[in-house]
């Protein structure tokens, strides 16, 4: 695509064409942490390729930046996509899209430096670490931009970007945007109950009662991962997934050969939280195992149990990070409701190239105000913790 200085920067139409351990070098060097983040490894992104989850028949034809030194060794690349819709991305840009093509633009083809079906913060710019490692972040951003322009794509997207690369890409010219989430957060915690011991009285009442509330009835909950993790397991999860994605989004992203790959090439990251009451199996969380956090990813029941969701998905989560000393829980997009179960409002961030200064300006206009309310609504909800107050 680019050339100059020795350094090379190219499109891969799939990732299968790149070396997983070149690819998982850069990713884990831009996490800043041993391992790369779960979702940003070659395992991941080829199990959403090579399952069709992420392909070209549903509208993400991939197009990697990958960028090389002059030895040949890859030392910067980005997760990047052609997109013909704005599904599967969790930062919503559908009015943008349609107020410009009421205007007579194309606002697709698009292109989306992501994890397809993913609302996880990470680098996207993924660099080895190095004297060169912020230069080539940079030469990854601008080459990005002159794809999106040889395209004739309407606009480039990063979503979840790390707060540096968000501040990197506004210096650059991008658009800067924000919105939030909800997180756990690891304070030396023991126990659960020494986690209780921070919040309210109220609110410790509250988390108890739920607790008993959804195991009553013979409820019981088994962890899974690694080898203990079977194929008649994502047989059963998949048909929970098929049912939460048809009501939430009425097409489910993820095909059944996804799970299988996930569970044949990454099983030790993978947290299977499965509920069974009088001997069915009734209900089903999926979580990633980070090098120091706890990613909740998707959830699914066959049976009405109040408060089933919050113990499987939040209570089990927090009691796993505590027995694992990981740092954080992130329980994935939006949910307010979070909120009262020890789950705090964290910003995310992405950043947007958009080349029609006729697009630019208005967009540019409502982030300004939308980032304004973004922070407005943190402070309220903050108000609002459940953890004790300070006297």
């Amino acid at each position: 695509m680019s050339k100059s200085s020795g350094i090379v920067v190219r499109v891969e139409n799939a990732i299968s064409a790149v070396d997983p351990g070149e690819w998982d070098a850069c990713a884990a060097d831009a996490s800043g942490t041993a391992r790369p983040q779960p979702f940003l490894t070659h395992a991941f992104l080829s199990a959403l390729e090579d399952s069709g989850s992420a392909a070209p028949e549903t509208g993400w034809h991939p197009a990697h930046l990958v960028l090389e030194s002059g030895n040949g060794t890859l030392d910067a690349c980005a997760p990047c996509y052609v997109k013909t819709h704005s599904r599967g991305e969790y930062v919503f840009d559908h009015g943008w899209a349609e107020a410009y093509e009421r205007a007579g633009g194309a606002y697709y083809p698009k292109l989306q430096v992501a994890v397809p079906f993913t609302p996880v913060t990470g680098p996207r710019l993924l660099a080895r670490a190095g004297p060169r490692a912020e230069d080539n972040r940079i030469t990854l951003a601008r080459a990005a931009a002159r794809f999106a322009s040889q395209l004739d794509a309407s606009s480039l997207h990063l979503t979840f970007v790390t707060k540096t690369e968000w501040e990197t890409l506004g210096a650059l010219g991008y658009l800067q945007r924000t919105d939030q989430q909800f997180h756990w957060h690891n304070n030396g915690y023991t126990s659960f109950d020494d986690f209780l011991g921070e919040l309210s009285s109220r609110k410790r009442k509250l988390i108890r009662r739920e607790r008993r509330s959804a195991l009553e009835n013979g409820v019981e909950i088994r962890l899974l991962t690694g080898s203990d993790i079977l194929e008649r397991h994502w047989d059963r999860f998949f048909e929970f997934y098929l049912d939460t994605g048809s009501r939430k989004w009425g097409m489910p992203y993820l095909t059944r050969e996804f799970f299988s790959l996930i569970g044949e090439r990454m099983s030790a990251q993978v947290l299977l939280v499965m509920c069974r009451q009088h001997g069915n199996t009734v209900a089903g969380a999926l979580n990633f195992i980070g090098a120091d956090t706890l990613y909740g990813r998707y959830w699914g029941a066959r049976a009405d149990i109040p408060f089933l969701h919050f113990e499987a998905c939040y209570y089990q989560a927090i009691d796993f990070a505590i027995a694992h000393g990981l740092c954080h829980v992130e329980a994935g997009a939006q949910g307010p409701h979070k909120l009262a179960r020890g789950y705090l409002p964290e910003t995310t961030y992405s950043a947007h190239y958009i080349a029609d200064p006729c697009l630019r300006e208005p967009v540019a206009r409502y982030l300004g105000f939308e980032q304004k309310s973004v922070e407005e609504a943190r402070t309220l909800l903050l108000s609002h913790s459940p953890f004790r107050k300070e006297p």
